[in-house]
């Protein structure tokens, strides 16, 4: 019995990366006679009948009931990746089409871009979590009053990110109050976030005791969280192309899983947001990825960068039978040339 990946001989290695590509490749099981012709082994039929037995026994394979011929289990396709797969590097016009594609002026568009880019080259859907904000220090805000107890509140970054929130105050407010206390707040903590700001309006309105107190509170309570929400979204394309896989578009159920996934968004946010922590790419496997819709998949990740700071994550998600030695290289240079991208911008 193989009991994990360290005891697997180098026989066993061979047969198990050459039943994973053929697999791949045709979407068939595997049997001895196939993995006789294209292993490069001179075994025995028997030989390879018992090894096999041993993989199965490992947990790397397994037969399904129709067919004599086996295919890769999760594990198996665990070991193939992290031990081996040989990445093919992209050619020159894939290369070509990813740096004309990511040429947009407005950063929004690139991350869009990116995402059908992704879905385009793989024929999988592509996704892309959306920059987190670098810099929230403030240019200036606004107050707009909208009624007797509601107020406008518009906020400007440094970035030239805009930002409008309404508040609901305890008491009206008049014209000359709401344009007094933006100057005060303008001229004290231009250039600021709202979490500096907080202990020192604190400080200053004890100091004050204005009758605008209890408004700039609420305007730096509404601010933050209006930025700490700011930036949580992915762009999502090709999803109709898992429509058309076949390792997927049999299992109606579980295709309504996953779509019920695409719109619930929360789930695929966080993992999606793992990658910031990553470096270079990431590869969750079936159930590795820790969401149940996504047991039948695999998400190939890359965090991308602003001016070496990591700002967001993008990747593909399809099938865990997927050409992985040519999807990585796709993933991995457009996280590489996004940041470019949008370092540049």
């Amino acid at each position: 019995m193989i009991a994990h990946n360290a005891m697997l001989n180098e026989r066993a290695r061979i047969l198990l990366k050459t039943l994973v590509e053929r697999y791949i490749e045709e979407g068939q099981p595997v049997g001895s006679r196939t993995l006789s012709r294209h292993a490069g082994l001179n075994l025995s039929p028997a030989s390879i009948r018992n090894i096999m037995a041993d993989l199965e026994e490992g947990g790397f394979i397994i037969s399904p009931h129709t067919s004599a011929g086996r295919i890769p289990t999760p594990r198996g396709y665990r070991l193939f990746v992290d031990t081996l797969l040989t990445v093919k590097p992209l050619g020159r016009t894939e290369v070509s089409q990813i740096q004309h594609t990511l040429a947009p002026d407005d950063p929004q568009r690139l991350v869009s871009a990116a995402s059908h880019l992704l879905a385009e080259l793989t024929r999988y859907a592509g996704v892309v979590l959306t920059p987190k904000r670098r810099n929230q220090a403030l240019r200036q805000i606004e107050f707009v009053p909208l009624s007797d107890k509601r107020v406008l509140l518009i906020m400007v970054t440094l970035d030239g990110e805009v930002q409008n929130r309404v508040i609901l105050s305890d008491q009206p407010y008049s014209a000359s109050q709401l344009n007094r206390a933006a100057n005060f707040f303008n001229r004290h903590f231009n250039g600021m976030s709202f979490e500096q700001v907080r202990p020192r309006l604190r400080q200053e309105l004890q100091e004050l005791k204005s009758d605008i107190s209890q408004l700039m509170e609420a305007a730096v309570r509404t601010g933050s969280e209006a930025f700490k929400s700011s930036g949580n979204e992915y762009v999502l394309a090709g999803e109709v192309n898992l429509l058309k896989t076949p390792d997927l578009a049999t299992d109606m159920n579980r295709l309504r899983e996953l779509f019920g996934l695409f719109e619930q968004r929360t789930e695929l946010l966080q993992l999606m947001d793992v990658g910031h922590t990553a470096s270079g790419v990431q590869l969750f496997i079936g159930a590795e990825s820790g969401v149940a819709p996504l047991d039948e998949c695999s998400v190939i990740a890359a965090p991308y960068e602003v001016d070496g700071e990591v700002v967001g994550t993008l990747g593909v998600i399809g099938p865990t039978r997927m050409a992985y030695e040519r999807v990585i290289p796709i993933v991995d240079i457009t996280a590489r040339l996004l940041s470019n991208a949008l370092s540049h911008h």
